[in-house]
Protein backbone atom coordinates (compact mmCIF):
# COMPACT_ATOMS: atom_id res chain seq x y z
CA UNK A 1 0.00 0.00 0.00
CA UNK A 2 1.26 3.44 -0.87
CA UNK A 3 2.84 5.73 1.89
CA UNK A 4 2.98 9.76 1.72
CA UNK A 5 7.09 10.72 0.96
CA UNK A 6 8.79 13.46 -0.26
CA UNK A 7 8.52 13.80 -4.30
CA UNK A 8 12.25 13.41 -5.88
CA UNK A 9 13.32 17.32 -6.58
CA UNK A 10 14.43 16.00 -10.17
CA UNK A 11 10.86 14.75 -11.01
CA UNK A 12 9.11 17.50 -9.04
CA UNK A 13 11.61 20.38 -11.49
CA UNK A 14 10.33 18.22 -14.25
CA UNK A 15 6.67 18.40 -13.85
CA UNK A 16 6.80 22.21 -13.22
CA UNK A 17 9.16 22.52 -16.04
CA UNK A 18 6.81 20.71 -18.24
CA UNK A 19 3.64 22.64 -17.20
CA UNK A 20 5.15 25.58 -18.74
CA UNK A 21 5.23 26.70 -22.35
CA UNK A 22 7.08 30.13 -23.96
CA UNK A 23 5.39 32.90 -22.25
CA UNK A 24 3.74 30.93 -19.16
CA UNK A 25 0.90 29.03 -21.21
CA UNK A 26 0.79 25.56 -20.22
CA UNK A 27 1.52 22.12 -22.38
CA UNK A 28 1.04 18.35 -21.36
CA UNK A 29 2.52 17.13 -18.35
CA UNK A 30 2.71 13.83 -17.35
CA UNK A 31 1.83 12.90 -13.42
CA UNK A 32 4.12 10.51 -12.10
CA UNK A 33 2.12 7.75 -9.66
CA UNK A 34 5.10 8.35 -7.26
CA UNK A 35 5.62 9.25 -3.55
CA UNK A 36 3.94 12.26 -3.62
CA UNK A 37 0.44 10.83 -3.49
CA UNK A 38 -1.07 10.33 -0.33
CA UNK A 39 -3.94 7.91 0.80
CA UNK A 40 -6.62 9.12 2.73
CA UNK A 41 -9.07 6.23 4.35
CA UNK A 42 -12.75 7.13 4.89
CA UNK A 43 -15.19 7.02 8.08
CA UNK A 44 -12.88 3.59 9.73
CA UNK A 45 -13.05 1.92 6.63
CA UNK A 46 -10.75 -0.69 5.35
CA UNK A 47 -8.58 1.16 3.06
CA UNK A 48 -7.59 0.10 -1.12
CA UNK A 49 -4.22 -1.40 -2.20
CA UNK A 50 -2.36 1.23 -4.53
CA UNK A 51 0.58 -0.13 -6.34
CA UNK A 52 2.25 3.04 -8.06
CA UNK A 53 4.32 2.11 -11.05
CA UNK A 54 5.53 5.50 -12.31
CA UNK A 55 3.02 5.62 -15.38
CA UNK A 56 0.40 3.88 -13.62
CA UNK A 57 -1.54 2.58 -10.63
CA UNK A 58 -2.64 -0.29 -10.03
CA UNK A 59 -6.18 -0.57 -7.62
CA UNK A 60 -7.52 -3.29 -5.81
CA UNK A 61 -10.59 -2.78 -3.73
CA UNK A 62 -11.90 -5.51 -1.67
CA UNK A 63 -14.94 -4.49 0.06
CA UNK A 64 -12.88 -1.43 0.77
CA UNK A 65 -13.26 2.12 -0.15
CA UNK A 66 -10.35 5.00 0.01
CA UNK A 67 -9.01 8.13 -1.91
CA UNK A 68 -5.11 8.83 -2.90
CA UNK A 69 -4.46 12.23 -3.37
CA UNK A 70 -1.56 14.25 -4.84
CA UNK A 71 -1.20 18.34 -4.60
CA UNK A 72 -0.26 20.25 -7.52
CA UNK A 73 2.19 23.34 -7.47
CA UNK A 74 1.36 26.68 -8.96
CA UNK A 75 2.96 25.79 -12.26
CA UNK A 76 -0.01 23.26 -12.79
CA UNK A 77 -2.73 25.22 -11.46
CA UNK A 78 -3.67 26.77 -14.45
CA UNK A 79 -4.72 23.61 -16.49
CA UNK A 80 -7.32 23.34 -19.15
CA UNK A 81 -7.77 19.89 -19.92
CA UNK A 82 -6.86 16.20 -18.31
CA UNK A 83 -6.56 12.60 -20.55
CA UNK A 84 -5.71 9.11 -19.30
CA UNK A 85 -6.11 5.73 -20.41
CA UNK A 86 -7.78 3.13 -17.21
CA UNK A 87 -8.72 -0.07 -17.68
CA UNK A 88 -10.72 -2.64 -15.34
CA UNK A 89 -10.28 -6.09 -15.15
CA UNK A 90 -12.84 -7.01 -12.15
CA UNK A 91 -15.90 -4.41 -11.58
CA UNK A 92 -18.71 -3.44 -8.74
CA UNK A 93 -21.97 -4.08 -9.73
CA UNK A 94 -24.17 -1.34 -11.47
CA UNK A 95 -25.34 1.29 -8.58
CA UNK A 96 -26.92 4.50 -8.39
CA UNK A 97 -24.18 7.11 -8.18
CA UNK A 98 -26.68 9.83 -7.06
CA UNK A 99 -27.17 7.59 -3.66
CA UNK A 100 -25.84 8.73 -0.61
CA UNK A 101 -24.15 5.37 0.83
CA UNK A 102 -25.02 2.63 -2.07
CA UNK A 103 -22.80 4.85 -4.40
CA UNK A 104 -20.16 2.07 -5.40
CA UNK A 105 -18.07 2.67 -8.96
CA UNK A 106 -14.79 1.10 -10.14
CA UNK A 107 -12.61 4.30 -10.30
CA UNK A 108 -13.16 7.96 -10.17
CA UNK A 109 -10.74 10.83 -10.69
CA UNK A 110 -10.96 13.68 -8.77
CA UNK A 111 -9.80 17.14 -9.85
CA UNK A 112 -10.25 19.97 -7.13
CA UNK A 113 -10.44 23.51 -8.33
CA UNK A 114 -10.51 26.37 -5.95
CA UNK A 115 -11.16 30.55 -6.59
CA UNK A 116 -7.41 32.59 -6.89
CA UNK A 117 -8.33 33.84 -3.10
CA UNK A 118 -8.90 29.98 -1.74
CA UNK A 119 -6.18 28.91 -3.83
CA UNK A 120 -3.47 30.91 -1.97
CA UNK A 121 -5.02 29.93 1.61
CA UNK A 122 -5.39 26.00 1.16
CA UNK A 123 -2.88 25.57 -1.46
CA UNK A 124 -0.72 22.67 0.98
CA UNK A 125 -4.18 21.64 3.08
CA UNK A 126 -5.21 18.01 2.89
CA UNK A 127 -7.82 16.69 0.44
CA UNK A 128 -10.15 16.29 3.97
CA UNK A 129 -10.35 19.64 4.48
CA UNK A 130 -10.56 20.91 0.91
CA UNK A 131 -13.46 18.85 0.57
CA UNK A 132 -15.49 21.23 2.67
CA UNK A 133 -13.79 24.36 2.02
CA UNK A 134 -15.29 27.56 0.84
CA UNK A 135 -14.01 28.74 -2.40
CA UNK A 136 -13.37 25.05 -3.45
CA UNK A 137 -15.28 22.53 -6.06
CA UNK A 138 -14.64 19.01 -7.36
CA UNK A 139 -14.86 17.53 -10.79
CA UNK A 140 -15.28 13.64 -10.65
CA UNK A 141 -14.99 11.98 -13.63
CA UNK A 142 -16.08 8.03 -12.87
CA UNK A 143 -16.38 4.70 -14.54
CA UNK A 144 -19.82 3.20 -12.39
CA UNK A 145 -23.16 2.93 -12.55
CA UNK A 146 -25.70 1.47 -14.94
CA UNK A 147 -25.13 1.43 -18.79
CA UNK A 148 -27.96 4.27 -19.39
CA UNK A 149 -25.70 6.82 -16.92
CA UNK A 150 -23.57 7.30 -19.89
CA UNK A 151 -21.93 10.47 -20.57
CA UNK A 152 -24.87 11.94 -17.60
CA UNK A 153 -23.09 14.61 -15.24
CA UNK A 154 -25.19 15.58 -11.75
CA UNK A 155 -24.59 16.83 -8.58
CA UNK A 156 -22.38 14.46 -6.27
CA UNK A 157 -24.59 13.33 -3.29
CA UNK A 158 -21.79 14.44 -1.17
CA UNK A 159 -20.02 17.59 -0.65
CA UNK A 160 -22.98 19.97 0.11
CA UNK A 161 -23.63 20.88 -3.77
CA UNK A 162 -19.63 21.54 -4.60
CA UNK A 163 -19.18 18.15 -6.61
CA UNK A 164 -20.10 17.25 -9.67
CA UNK A 165 -19.99 13.60 -10.92
CA UNK A 166 -19.85 12.76 -14.69
CA UNK A 167 -20.22 9.38 -15.56
CA UNK A 168 -17.32 8.15 -18.23
CA UNK A 169 -18.14 4.44 -18.46
CA UNK A 170 -20.55 2.68 -16.74
CA UNK A 171 -19.96 -0.39 -14.46
CA UNK A 172 -18.26 -3.26 -15.84
CA UNK A 173 -15.17 -4.65 -17.26
CA UNK A 174 -12.96 -3.16 -20.19
CA UNK A 175 -10.50 -0.65 -20.83
CA UNK A 176 -11.01 2.93 -22.25
CA UNK A 177 -9.25 6.51 -22.82
CA UNK A 178 -10.53 9.53 -21.65
CA UNK A 179 -9.97 13.22 -22.54
CA UNK A 180 -11.47 15.97 -20.68
CA UNK A 181 -12.27 19.89 -20.48
CA UNK A 182 -12.11 20.46 -17.31
CA UNK A 183 -12.67 24.29 -17.74
CA UNK A 184 -16.25 23.57 -19.89
CA UNK A 185 -17.56 20.59 -17.65
CA UNK A 186 -16.46 23.25 -14.46
CA UNK A 187 -18.44 26.33 -16.37
CA UNK A 188 -21.25 23.78 -16.89
CA UNK A 189 -21.66 22.74 -13.13
CA UNK A 190 -20.45 25.70 -11.61
CA UNK A 191 -20.69 28.77 -13.51
CA UNK A 192 -16.61 28.97 -13.38
CA UNK A 193 -15.54 30.90 -10.83
CA UNK A 194 -12.58 28.55 -9.69
CA UNK A 195 -10.02 28.27 -12.18
CA UNK A 196 -7.29 27.55 -10.12
CA UNK A 197 -6.17 23.79 -10.21
CA UNK A 198 -5.28 22.62 -6.41
CA UNK A 199 -4.91 18.46 -7.03
CA UNK A 200 -5.65 15.81 -8.29
CA UNK A 201 -7.25 12.45 -6.52
CA UNK A 202 -8.11 8.89 -7.53
CA UNK A 203 -10.69 6.18 -5.73
CA UNK A 204 -12.21 3.23 -6.13
CA UNK A 205 -15.13 2.42 -3.76
CA UNK A 206 -16.55 -1.21 -3.15
CA UNK A 207 -17.66 -1.43 0.47
CA UNK A 208 -21.21 -1.18 -0.06
CA UNK A 209 -21.97 -3.82 -2.67
CA UNK A 210 -19.17 -6.10 -0.25
CA UNK A 211 -17.55 -6.26 -4.11
CA UNK A 212 -14.34 -6.65 -5.76
CA UNK A 213 -12.66 -3.83 -8.31
CA UNK A 214 -9.19 -4.27 -9.73
CA UNK A 215 -7.79 -1.65 -12.09
CA UNK A 216 -4.88 0.14 -13.60
CA UNK A 217 -5.09 4.12 -14.55
CA UNK A 218 -2.35 5.43 -16.85
CA UNK A 219 -0.95 7.88 -18.50
CA UNK A 220 -2.66 10.87 -16.63
CA UNK A 221 -1.73 14.06 -18.26
CA UNK A 222 -2.85 17.21 -17.61
CA UNK A 223 -2.80 20.35 -20.25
Amino acid sequence: MIRSAPIAPAIALAAALAALAPGGAARAAQLSFDGDWAEQGLLRLRTNEYAPRGDSLGVVSEGTVSILYRRLGAAMGGARMAAWDWEVTESVPPTDLRVKGGDDRNLAIYFVLATPEAADALRDAPLRRLMGAEGVRLLIYTWGGPEDARGTSFPSPYFDGKGQTVVMEPAGTGRASARVDLRADLDRAFEGAFPVLLGVAVSADADDTDSRVEAVISNLTLE
